[in-house]
């Protein structure tokens, strides 16, 4: 028996969509006003999706205060009023909302154990969601 559980957090960041392979003008043209030199910020709906069996001594799927805490430790303080643009993790990679989630994907891939992960998806905007369920790393 596999159950999936779905959990939901929140974090604000910002961050300028910009390629350093695209000229001036065509940065403008890919991405209009998320080019703005400045940046720009979000409020990021997070959601995590694990998979596995329920465990039948706890009847869980994982322990929701383990991956509370992980979530809160490894990608809460880690992008919550951040610019993603100066974090490590996009050196080299445009910080789309499409990247982040790939890698919030690896750093609970690499580090939550208790139960897999099926899913990462993130809402940007109320009109814009993404979805990764790959597993693949990026590289720049």
């Amino acid at each position: 028996m596999k159950v999936h559980l779905s959990r939901r957090y929140w974090f604000a960041a910002s961050h300028r969509l910009h390629s350093d392979a695209l000229s001036d003008e065509a940065n403008r043209e890919t991405y209009g006003k998320c080019n703005n030199p400045y940046g720009h910020g979000h409020n990021y709906f997070l959601e995590v999706t694990l998979s596995g069996p329920v465990d039948s001594a706890t009847g869980m799927v994982c322990n929701l205060a383990d991956l509370d805490g992980f979530v809160h430790s490894h990608i809460l303080e880690r992008f919550d009023h951040d610019h993603l643009n100066l974090r490590p993790e996009f050196a080299g990679i445009v910080p789309t909302t499409e990247n982040l989630c790939v890698v919030i994907d690896g750093i609970v891939r690499r580090g939550f154990t208790q139960a897999h992960l099926h899913s990462v998806r993130i809402e940007e905007t109320m009109m814009n969601s993404f979805e990764y369920a790959g597993g693949a790393e990026l590289h720049p």
